[in-house]
């Protein structure tokens, strides 16, 4: 297969075209790199508050930021792929990317490693919006399903791996690892796609002109996700709206948005088509996946940190808890891709989003003798239903887009989520906060010390203390201790409950979202209506 191009003195050449597959193979692995570490630091968050002194709360940051200023950057990228052309714009990517990966590895202080995850994820955001355009051009109408399959792998997978990884590189290297392990991947990268990789034909130069950038625009809506993540995350430590700080970046947050409405509403390019969010089959996608992102990335967190606090797993253990789960997606998304030629989107959405539920109900059933595969089994069924959701959505989302719109409906859809992950982490994190305060001052209610069952549990556990060695005052205050780490135990159990009851409704408010889509033309081209 060639091309005709136009060397530097005007003559046609002929240009062997690269093997499509190679280019998918590169982008791919480009885009499964920047997507992993969405969630690579998760279980590692616990050695990175050790290392720098800091609690694990600030420590969070560092998974929040990156998320926050992905979403930011992708809400551009289709201007600044017009503006840069695709190949251009990618490589810079990918060189900001892995350039601030390496710096977040040797950062000497929290605050530090905060800066280079923000230029980590500006610099990766911009490469999965534009990896799909890039496969769209290599590949011919009829194999562009079995091209995105691949890098849907690349996506859907890539945050389950993630904490796999970055407990082994934790438990075995350093945290550090987490991130200077990109190094090396993303030079072959570079190197790979800077060979393979051609530049489309450009836009004539007074079209390139007309799509200017939404300067203004983009600073609202970074102004606006900026805000709001700031007021997610810091609402919990600061007592929310008895804070100051919290006001003033609750104020800052609606005055960007308010702002941002007439604004985007009133330009002909603007940073995010309002018009194409507000209808209804682009609009209940983008809600459906902003629901899919916070139950993704909600999960990927904290059933990590589930095991490791209140089952003493590793962080490798902790990690390899998701493996199978991202198996049976890797499974999940051909089969799926397959299936999608024959079965409307809506149907396959409502499929997955109670398969998701389902699994997030097993999950209110935890306590304390759990087993692994108890938990593996659990996060396979997500495996299951994810696929059901992700693959449709894209089919769905696309529906009546007009061609010179796609690069931005990917670039929302992709924002989507990643500030869903980024709400559903604060959400889970404010929701287990409170509950298990709850549940603890409940608890502790009925833990009296003239109750007949409270003397029976003291007398046994200081009988089992002195008969292993200690003394019988030591064994009687060992019991106590006993007693309220058990109850400290059962509230946070309960907490997680409420926590995985909370994400089983999310999903479940999919549903109706996925009914209201309309059916879409399967096997050929989208249908172009609005």
């Amino acid at each position: 297969m060639s091309a005709i191009v136009i060397d530097a003195k005007g003559f046609s050449v002929p240009r062997v075209a690269p093997n499509p597959w190679l280019i998918a193979i590169v982008v791919a692995l480009a885009s499964f790199m920047e997507v992993l570490d969405t969630t690579i630091a998760n279980v590692a968050l616990p050695y990175i508050a050790g290392g720098m002194g800091v609690s694990e709360d600030e420590a969070s940051w560092v998974v929040t930021t990156y998320l926050v200023s992905n979403a930011i950057i992708l809400t551009a990228s289709s201007f600044l792929a017009k503006m840069l052309g695709r190949k251009t714009f990618f490589l810079i990517c990918l060189g900001i990317f892995t350039v601030s990966s390496i710096l977040c590895g040797f950062a000497p202080s929290l605050n530090a490693l905060l800066l280079f995850r923000i230029l980590q994820g500006l610099g990766g955001g911009g490469m999965v919006p534009v990896a799909q355009s890039i496969l769209a051009d290599a590949f011919p109408p009829a194999k562009r399903g079995q091209a995105f399959a691949v890098f849907g792998i690349a996506v859907v997978v890539a945050p389950v791996v993630g904490p796999t990884l970055g407990g082994w590189l934790s438990d075995n290297l350093s945290w550090h690892w987490c991130f200077l392990i990109n190094a090396p991947v993303g030079a072959f990268a570079i190197l790979l796609i800077a060979a393979v990789l051609h530049e489309p034909a450009k836009t004539s130069t007074s079209q390139q002109q007309k799509t200017g950038f939404d300067f203004i625009g983009f600073m609202l809506v970074a102004t606006f996700l900026g805000a709001l993540e700031v007021m997610l995350d810091r609402g919990l430590e600061d007592d929310w709206f008895a804070s100051p700080f919290i006001v003033t970046f609750a104020v800052i947050c609606g005055s960007a948005f308010v702002l941002m409405i007439p604004w985007e509403m009133t330009r002909r390019n603007p940073m995010i088509d309002l018009r194409m969010v507000a209808s209804r089959q682009f609009g209940a996608c983008f809600l459906v996946m902003l629901a899919t992102g916070a139950i993704l990335l909600a999960t990927t967190q904290f059933l990590p940190q589930l095991v490791q606090q209140d089952f003493g797993y590793t962080a490798t253990w902790a990690g390899l808890v998701l493996s199978p789960g991202g198996v049976v997606t890797m499974v999940m998304m051909f089969v799926v891709g397959r299936v999608a030629a024959k079965v409307q989107p809506k149907y396959l959405i409502v499929v997955g989003a109670l398969v998701i539920a389902l699994s997030m109900y097993a999950m209110t059933n935890v306590y304390g003798d759990l087993g692994f595969w108890f938990m593996a089994r659990s996060r396979m069924l997500l495996g299951v239903g994810l696929p059901l959701i992700f693959v449709p959505i894209m089919a769905a989302s696309y529906d009546g887009i007009p061609a010179d719109r796609t690069d931005q409906a990917s670039a929302l859809i992709n924002a989507a989520r990643n500030t869903g992950g980024s709400i559903g982490v604060s959400l889970v994190s404010n929701v287990l906060t409170h509950r298990e305060q709850f549940h603890q001052s409940r608890l502790v209610e009925q833990v009296t010390p003239s109750s007949p069952q409270y003397q029976d549990t003291l007398q046994q556990m200081t009988s089992f203390f002195a008969g292993h060695g200690s003394t019988l005052a030591q064994a009687h205050d060992q019991a106590i201790q006993w007693i309220g780490q058990q109850v400290q135990n059962q509230a946070s159990f309960l907490g997680y409950m409420d926590a995985f009851w909370a994400l089983m409704l999310i999903s479940l408010s999919a549903i109706p979202l996925a009914l209201t889509l309309r059916k879409v033309k399967l096997g050929g081209p989208a249908h172009m209506g609005h």
